[in-house]
């Protein structure tokens, strides 16, 4: 070996190695084998091990992925050295116990949404993954979604005016959790999604549900977030509905907005609409008038957000960025989720009713006839 070769190694023999982060898939799952799919295919990612516990899924997908290790042992993926990151994909009960036991172990976190199903557990892993100079990403697919972009690009620009309010629906017939009510399943993403628009937490929640197939497991709930600025947010949520809708609106003083995740080509609607209400100094009364204009459709990027979020967590280890979704929005989600729920099933104090006298019972047809016939002639 010549001189130079000796002074710069073997770097002149072979290609400098390309940072990669080696990563472990636990949970194989419904979404699971999703996550697993796009981190596989992410640009500095190497699946090094699958994990879960039912050996008829870690059968199926240790045939896929011939290159990870298969294991059954949670333990056994965080004790080995050579990985560097964990996605977690099981249900929400694990995910306090697993996240700690991997970032304890010095492992990067990713976690499914909702991150736990206490403020007091996600504080804890927040505070945990700081000590331990590990990232903490949250699930929270929608914020990777392409149309949202738009829709922040579209707020934080100023092009809607001063927002006013917005509300989501997110319905569907199934799939019914036995474990958590249908705002548990189903509003991580909405609220998610409310939070990264509106750029702050609400000071006040209030909600209203109702339980039809289980008793006390809300298989609607309606959710109004009230945030300081004086903006409001409404989240319509149910597993027991004849539509399926993914949509969002907001309303602010210039145009509107609807994004609709169901439409397979336009998500996105800005539409040109609006009231305007003009000042008259001579009279106490103001005019307002409608305005209806335009309707923009802006083209939004195809790219499957959970692609983009994947990358994106790979991105911020190997650079050392902060997550967009990182613990402390998963913690602000969680606080939502809490105070939604406990506002459910706050004692009933006081319940405004109407009085029975304003209810009244039709009269079958022949009864009105009958009584007609006993009128006097006139």
């Amino acid at each position: 070996m010549s001189s130079e070769a000796e002074q710069f190694g073997s770097a002149l023999i072979e290609p400098a190695r390309k940072k990669c982060v080696r990563m472990a898939v636990v949970g194989l799952g419904h979404w699971g084998k999703n996550v697993l799919r796009s981190f596989a295919t992410a640009d500095g990612c190497d699946v090094r091990a699958i994990c879960d516990d039912k050996p008829e899924l870690l059968a199926r997908y240790a045939s896929l992925y011939p290159s990870a290790r298969s294991t059954g042992s949670f333990q056994s993926v965080i004790d080995d050295p050579h990985t560097d990151a964990v996605a977690i994909v099981t249900p929400a009960p694990l995910h306090h116990e697993m996240v700690t036991r991997a970032l304890s172990a010095g492992k990067h976190v990713f976690v499914e949404k909702p991150a736990s199903l206490t403020v007091a557990h996600a504080q804890e892993m927040v505070e945990l993954a700081d000590r331990m100079h590990r990232k903490l990403m949250v699930g929270h697919l929608l914020e990777y979604h392409p149309a949202v972009a738009a829709m922040k690009e579209q707020i934080d620009g100023g092009h809607l005016g001063d927002v006013h309010y917005m509300y989501s629906q997110r319905l569907n017939l199934g799939i019914v959790r036995q474990s958590e009510n249908a705002f548990w399943s189903l509003a991580p993403h909405d609220i998610s999604v409310i939070l990264y628009l509106f750029g702050s937490e609400p000071d006040e929640v209030s909600a209203s549900g109702a339980s039809f197939l289980q008793n006390g497991i809300e298989d609607v709930v309606f959710a109004n977030l009230h945030f300081p600025d004086g903006r409001i947010a409404q989240i319509h949520v149910s597993w027991l509905d004849p539509h399926k809708a993914r949509k969002m609106v907001v309303v602010g003083s210039k145009k509107m907005m609807v994004f609709d995740d169901m439409h397979p080509s336009e998500k996105i609607r800005i539409f040109d609409k609006g009231a305007n209400v003009a000042d008259d100094a001579n009279s106490p009364l103001h005019s307002i008038t409608v305005r209806h204009g335009d309707i923009h459709l802006p083209h939004i990027d195809g790219r499957p957000p959970l692609d983009i979020e994947t990358a994106h967590f790979v991105d911020c280890i190997l650079n050392d960025r902060r997550p967009r979704s990182d613990g402390h929005d998963g913690l602000h989600v969680v606080r939502v989720l809490e105070q939604v729920e406990q506002y459910l099933h706050r004692p009933k104090v006081t319940q405004v009713r109407m009085p029975a006298k304003m209810f009244v019972t039709p009269q079958p047809r022949a009864a009105v006839l009958q009584d007609m016939e006993t009128l006097p002639q006139l």
